[in-house]
């Protein structure tokens, strides 16, 4: 595979230059190493054992990457989730930044005549990635997200910035049952998350991540007015750690939650991607055409589409990052405070680490 990997004191990220995923993370704190991504099961097994028509990015499908756009490439040809997610990336800068390392990456392909840049940048004794994506030039609009998956080996409990909403698609992933299942109604809409409509009826908790519920479900949350940075925090149970997810709303204002717990019984998942959570921080709806009309999330106020230009560029960050935990809930509140970002327990408690908090530019408007 190949892969280059940058590192900062207590913490190391490599990329998958083939796809652009990132194929592994690496946190040390207290002793331990966390890691906080996801790896497909089928990762590295030959490719005459999985299905033929697979796009390279399931084939890969690792941590976190670029998609753009989202879902079905539908007005430029390009696989599931994009060119970004299922091509060659190539290094064009990597080197020592004062207190931490850097690295740019560029994609070999053009997304609607752009071209798009990846840039990693790992500071010492933060436990994060911090992540900015820049489209050059091009035309049109893309939709754009980004794709972190993580994996709980018991379950855990899930916490977010303010939203507005929860809205399930028309349609679930999996609507026949002889190739998997799914729990959610579809499509439905709640104001509170831990009151979710089922498709048997009743509701669930959006906010508890439980192993025996085998399913493939689909839920954007739309990021309510808060003024400070979205998160999405995950404290997992087994791991005994809280996997972190942070971005600019004004960036990327939903957030699309990926339950992938058992629920498709087809190869190459068969039964076995159990555990999985995406957190799917976007501008976008599902699918390309979807995002460049008229839909739903326009409605609710929210951008959809970067517009791109010759001569102009535009850019969104991400924050990816995991600090121990032997608590077993999800904090209260996550607040960027100077050079910390502090973790508050609903019990009071108070925990802190290392962040660059001026990096999601909260505050400033993102480009249309």
């Amino acid at each position: 595979m190949n892969t280059v990997t940058i590192g900062a004191k207590g913490i190391s990220v490599s990329l998958d230059l083939a796809v652009g995923h990132i194929a592994a993370m690496d946190i040390e704190a207290d002793g331990r190493v966390l890691k906080p991504l996801h790896r497909a099961p089928w990762v590295g097994a030959p490719r005459e054992t999985l299905p033929a028509n697979l796009p390279e990015g399931t084939v890969r499908l690792s941590g976190d990457f670029l998609c753009s756009p989202f879902s079905a490439s539908d007005v430029e040809a390009a696989p599931l989730h994009g060119w970004p997610a299922n091509s060659e990336w190539d290094v064009v800068e990597k080197g020592a930044i004062a207190g931490g390392w850097r690295a740019v990456f560029r994609l070999r392909r053009k997304v609607m005549g752009a071209a798009v840049d990846k840039v990693f940048t790992l500071r010492d004794d933060h436990p994060f990635l911090y992540q900015e994506h820049v489209f050059s030039g091009g035309s049109g609009a893309i939709s754009v997200a980004h794709h972190p998956m993580t994996v709980m080996q018991g379950g855990g409990r899930l916490a977010f910035s303010p939203k507005r909403v929860a809205v399930t698609p028309p349609t679930p992933l999996e609507p026949d049952p002889a190739r998997g299942r799914f729990m959610l109604a579809y499509p439905a809409r709640a104001a509170d998350l831990t009151q979710f409509p089922l498709a048997a009826g009743g509701t669930t908790d959006l906010t508890d991540y439980r192993m025996e519920d085998r399913r493939e479900d689909f839920v954007t949350l739309v990021e309510a007015d808060h003024g400070g940075p979205g998160w999405t925090a995950i404290a997992r149970r087994a791991e005994k750690d809280l996997v972190l997810v942070l971005k600019n709303p004004a960036e990327l204002p939903v957030t699309m939650l990926w339950f992938s717990n058992g629920g498709r019984d087809y190869a190459p998942w068969s039964g076995r991607h159990l555990g999985v959570l995406g957190i799917e921080d976007g501008r976008s709806a599902i699918g390309h055409a979807a995002s460049l009309g008229d839909n739903w999330l326009k409605h609710e106020g929210m951008a959809t589409a970067f517009a791109l230009a010759e001569g102009r560029s535009v850019s969104f960050r991400h924050v990816i990052g995991a600090v121990p935990s032997a608590e077993a809930e999800a904090p209260a509140e996550i607040e960027a405070v100077a050079d910390r970002l502090r973790v508050l327990a609903p019990n009071g408690a108070v925990k802190e680490a290392p962040f660059d908090s001026g990096f999601l530019r909260i505050g400033r408007s993102a480009p249309a």
